[in-house]
This record gives structure tokens, C-alpha cells and sequence, in this order.
């Protein structure tokens, strides 16, 4: 036997989650044919057949996490004559059209009774049925045992996001700093992102350390050349922070034109890990939806975040007396492993009065 093991796609990451199989143990594939599709980054990837052969067994279902370079797939050494696949013993029963007329398939040696719909319920909610405690009568395993030992378990997007916050939590020493920009004078077409992006150029001109990288296991700390932005878009799947590359270098055109492609391809979840990962600073920009401040989380190796709220109208003196002026909220928060309040303060003030 041959083993196929999950390789590292490239980005350093631990695991993925099995989205789909393009295959089923007994298929006789071909080099580069479509394997599986996995899911990690928040990026869907497909992994090719690495040889031509036949598949004696998948290691994992859909919504399964594996680990790099755990079993994926098992080929046979030789293929001799025509093989159908290893058959468990099984009381499932077709009818002419192919469909499915009895409900109970016996794996290792217990049978599972399920219809259908139930079936297809489980995979949708990655509920292994062999786990499952039967309700029904006869042993019939029902949509409600399905739904409750579904729980709450995450996968894809989220499953990412879990992690990621949970990693935060364990390594950053978050302080989170908030003022407003008074934006009055701004145009009514005004692009808030682009200017966002813009005035986070300035406070990192004015306060370089707050484009940067630190590894707390070796304490390294290291300054970024380009300024390579992370955006928060948020989705029905959950967050997705995709890169925009050396933003200092482009015309409020051309990050218009970037977010854009950005947003569309996170929509239609065409967007590649690598338009995923390298990010030296990132912008969150909730105040689109609603809420005034927020202690946004910074996530390692990137050392600060900028999060603006909704854009507002107040009650404010200005040139002496009292008038309704237009601002933004702004919440900074920084790693007080490596910057101090004064590093991170000075940033915040040349981003407020690029905003002015």
C-alpha cells in the first residue's frame, strides 16, 4: 500500500478542513486528477492526485480536520483487473433509478438506521451517524438526533477565525487607545475606506514601528518595508482579512480598484491563500454597519489594528462657539509587549490629522 499525506499548501498551517471529495475509495484515478478539496486560510483549495492508481481508502469525511502531513488517501500498489471497491456489509437496498429503498447500512458491525433526508441532513451538518443515539422507532435515527448532536461546532471560515482568536488571546498584551477625527470638511462622495488606508499611511510615515512584525518565542521584532494592509470583510461565512499590497505606493484610485476586486472574490470565495496571509497592519472598518468604538483584536505577528466606527454627527466647539460637526470614531489597539503608549499615541494622532 501507498499513503498519501496532506502536504503544506504553502502557508505554514497546521490543518485543514476536508471540504470535498472529488473521489471514493475503488476509483482508478489519474495523476493531477482533483482529489479533494480542502479548506484552510479561509480559501478553498483543490489537491491533486499525486499518482495514478487505484484508492483502497479516504482517511477522513467531509468537515473533518486533518493535520499536515497526516493520512489522506491510500492507494493500492497495483491495480489487477477491474475493481469495484471494498463493499462493507450493507442493507442498503436500489431501485431501478439508483435511488435508495431501505435505511439501514451496517458498519462495523452496527447498523444504522436512517432515511434519506436524515442522511443527507448528517452530512450537511458533519454528524458522523454511527455516533448518534437513535430516538425513533426501530431504532431509526431522526432529524431532531441529528440537529442535537450537531451542537455548535465550527467549521470552515469560522473553525479559521476560532483559532486565530484564540491565539491572539494566548500571546498579545493588548492596550486599546480610542479619539474621533472631526471629518466635516470632507467631500459628500468621500471614499472613507480609501481615506482610511491613506491616514494609516501617514501615522506609520510618522511612527514606524506600528508596521511591524514580532515573534514572542524568539522576541523578535522586526520593521516592515511595505506596508501590506489587511481589510476585515465581513461575510455569512464569517471574517475574511484579505491583503492589500504596499498600499503606500497607490493612488485612492487604485485601492478603490484593489478593495473592489477583494471584496468580490471573498464573495464568490475565489479568493487564494496567498491574497490571505502577509499582512503588516490591519484596518477594521465596522462603522459601515453601526457602533462608535470597539477594542479590536490584534493578531501575531502584526502588532496594531485600527478600527473606525460609524461616522456621525455631535455637538462640538469649534472657532469658539458651539456647532454639529462630523467625525469618526477611532479605536487603535497595539501590542504592549513591544510598543509603548507613546509609539502608539504618536501613530494615532498623525492618522487623526490625516483624517482632518
Amino acid at each position: 500500500m501507498s499513503i498519501f499525506y496532506l502536504p503544506d499548501l504553502g502557508e505554514g498551517l497546521a490543518e485543514a478542513e476536508i471540504h470535498d471529495w472529488h473521489v471514493k475509495e475503488g476509483d482508478v484515478v489519474l495523476v493531477d486528477q482533483p482529489l479533494v478539496s480542502v479548506e484552510t486560510a479561509k480559501a478553498v483549495v483543490d489537491v491533486p492526485t499525486p499518482q495514478a492508481g487505484r484508492i483502497v481508502k479516504l482517511y477522513g469525511k467531509k468537515g473533518d480536520i486533518v493535520k499536515t502531513n497526516a493520512p489522506l488517501v491510500e492507494f493500492a500498489e497495483e491495480d489487477k483487473g477491474t475493481v469495484v471497491g471494498r463493499l462493507e456489509a450493507s442493507q442498503v437496498v436500489l431501485d431501478e433509478s439508483g435511488v435508495v429503498k431501505s435505511d439501514a447500512t451496517k458498519v462495523a458491525g452496527k447498523a444504522v438506521k436512517a432515511m434519506p433526508v436524515v442522511r443527507a441532513l448528517a452530512r450537511e451538518l458533519h454528524v458522523d451517524l454511527n455516533q448518534v443515539e437513535p430516538t425513533g422507532l426501530q431504532g431509526q435515527i431522526t432529524e431532531e438526533d441529528v440537529k442535537k448532536s450537531s451542537g455548535d461546532v465550527l467549521h470552515g471560515v469560522r473553525y479559521a477565525m476560532a483559532a486565530a482568536m484564540e491565539k491572539s488571546h494566548r500571546e498579545i498584551v493588548p492596550v486599546t487607545v480610542f479619539d474621533e477625527a472631526d471629518v466635516t470638511e470632507w467631500g459628500v462622495d468621500s471614499d472613507i475606506t480609501v481615506r482610511l488606508i491613506q491616514a494609516i499611511v501617514e501615522g506609520v510615515k510618522a511612527e514606524p514601528l506600528l508596521n511591524a512584525w514580532f515573534d514572542g518565542h524568539t522576541r523578535q521584532f522586526r520593521v516592515q518595508e511595505n506596508i501590506d494592509l489587511g481589510l476585515a470583510v465581513d461575510t455569512a461565512d464569517g471574517l475574511f482579512v484579505p491583503v492589500l499590497r504596499d498600499v503606500a505606493k497607490k493612488s485612492a484610485t487604485e485601492l478603490r480598484e484593489m478593495i473592489n476586486r477583494f471584496k468580490k472574490s471573498v464573495h464568490d470565495r475565489t479568493i487564494t491563500p496567498s491574497d490571505l496571509q502577509g499582512a503588516t497592519i490591519t484596518l477594521s472598518n465596522f462603522g459601515m454597519i453601526a457602533g462608535e468604538y470597539s477594542t479590536p483584536v490584534v493578531m501575531p505577528p502584526m502588532v496594531a489594528i485600527l478600527a473606525s466606527g460609524k461616522l456621525r454627527e455631535v455637538a462640538r466647539v469649534h472657532g469658539g462657539v458651539v456647532a454639529l460637526r462630523r467625525v469618526i470614531p477611532l479605536s487603535l489597539t497595539f501590542d504592549h509587549r513591544v510598543l509603548t503608549g507613546g509609539e502608539a499615541t504618536r501613530f494615532f494622532e498623525a492618522v487623526i490629522k490625516s483624517l482632518g
